[in-house]
């Protein structure tokens, strides 16, 4: 389903004479997870408003929130109603937004803080795991108007039956991409704990280098394989309406991060990042030729799974399904074993080559499977297309299987097989 907007862009509003420029930004848990944090994106904060724009800022949950009230549900019950975990881990949002609310007004400047229904974040009536279907930030434009810093709760919005919903782990990013879009601004602003996308995560691959740019694209084969700076909604949102997005650190040193955009980047080799996703649920048919059972996706959607990724051969067929916004393990393993023909493996982990043109001659996917051959690593499964090349391996080798591929791939000088390196 389509994004909409309702109501005017900021850029056409007579009342600030169409050259307001507003800038969206969003901050995660671990950069608001104390009050001296919050206090430090509070004055960063500031320091962009004092530059003139008008400014929007979406928030997560204080450091390990949402963690602590998941928990906090799961001991009370097996497997909790959706509809009261939304209403349960939304508060965590809710106050982030009052205290950095009040940490701003100590700085002198006026701010207002909405929850995502307050914004007119209008979604569909999956709990724990929706999707923005319209905005109407008619709230967030008379606050902008009224010179005000407007504090948005991040991964939450409303649907048309006034439930109260959220978007799924990582949802706070979409939120923020959707604000951007919705009210003209200039750019969005995803700032966190590191200055940007790597070629690797650095906790593993130390050498791993930081990208200036990427491309739409680019991002969301990286997102979808498990790279945790960026929801994979967010920047399929960004991609359709063609938003910026700016990975930067919030805390440190300025650097330019990383921008994800339109566009063909020139720094880029073919080979952009490699990246691992533990934490699926991986299904199988139990023997070769078995059609996945018609009940698979909708069983996937009712316990939250509808982002599984289902590959369908001839008379085959296996289904990733990420863990994060599954609630209710146990009730989904019951589900999935009723079904029958299905191989239930949760010991497994997708690494993904992300680039340009992986399939095509000289072959990457093939050099890709080879260096992991020579590493050890056994390949339980592969996907190859012209952005990604991604193998099944055990998770206990997952990170083995990361640096084996940035090595082949990327870790030494150039060669025939890729462009110039990147720029740090």
């Amino acid at each position: 389903m389509g994004l909409e907007f309702s109501g005017r862009s900021l850029y056409d509003n007579p009342e600030f004479g169409g050259t307001l420029s507003i800038i969206v930004q969003k901050y995660g848990g671990s950069s608001v997870s104390t009050p001296e944090r919050l206090k430090a994106v509070a004055a960063r904060v500031v320091e962009t408003k004092r530059r003139g724009h008008g400014v929007v800022v979406v928030v997560s949950a204080m450091g390990n929130t949402t963690n602590d009230l998941l928990s906090l549900a799961r001991s009370v019950s097996e497997n909790p109603q959706r509809r009261e975990l939304d209403m349960l881990i939304t508060t965590g949002e809710r106050i982030s937004m009052a205290l950095l609310s009040m940490a701003i007004f100590d700085l002198g400047f006026a701010a207002v803080s909405f929850t995502g229904s307050q914004s007119g974040i209008i979604t569909t009536d999956h709990h724990t795991n929706a999707r923005i279907i319209r905005i109407t930030p008619f709230r967030i434009s008379e606050a902008l108007a009224q010179d005000r810093i407007v504090i948005v709760a991040g991964f939450q919005g409303v649907s048309e039956r006034q439930e109260i919903t959220s978007l799924g782990r990582g949802g706070s990013d979409t939120t923020a991409v959707a604000l951007a879009a919705a009210l003209g601004a200039e750019y969005a602003e995803i700032c966190s704990d590191v200055d940007g996308v790597y070629s690797a995560d650095p906790r593993v691959v130390p050498e791993a280098r930081r990208l200036d740019e990427l491309t739409y694209e680019e991002m969301q084969v990286l997102a979808d394989g498990g790279a945790k700076v960026l929801n994979a909604e967010a920047v399929e949102w960004a991609r359709r309406h063609q938003i910026e997005i700016r990975c930067v650190a919030t805390a440190g040193e300025k650097s330019v991060g990383t921008s994800v955009r339109g566009g063909k980047p020139t720094l880029n080799p073919r080979v952009v990042s490699i990246t691992a996703h533990p934490g699926l649920i991986v299904l199988e048919a139990e023997s070769p030729g078995e059609a996945p059972p018609m009940e698979l996706e909708s069983t996937l959607a009712a316990h939250g799974a509808a982002e599984a990724e289902v590959f369908r051969t001839p008379g085959s067929f296996f289904a990733m399904v990420p863990k994060q916004n599954v609630h209710g393990l146990p009730a989904l393993r019951q589900a999935l074993l009723a079904l029958g023909g299905l191989r239930v493996r949760e010991d497994l982990s997708l690494v993904t080559v992300a680039g340009r043109s992986l399939s095509a001659s000289p072959g990457l996917a093939h050099q890709a499977f080879l260096a992991l051959s020579e590493a050890g690593v056994e390949v339980r499964g592969r996907i190859t297309d012209a952005s990604r090349a991604a193998f099944l391996v055990d998770e206990a080798v997952a990170s083995e299987a990361v640096r084996a591929l940035h090595g082949t791939l990327l870790g030494g000088p150039p060669s025939p097989l890729t462009a110039a390196p990147v720029e740090v």
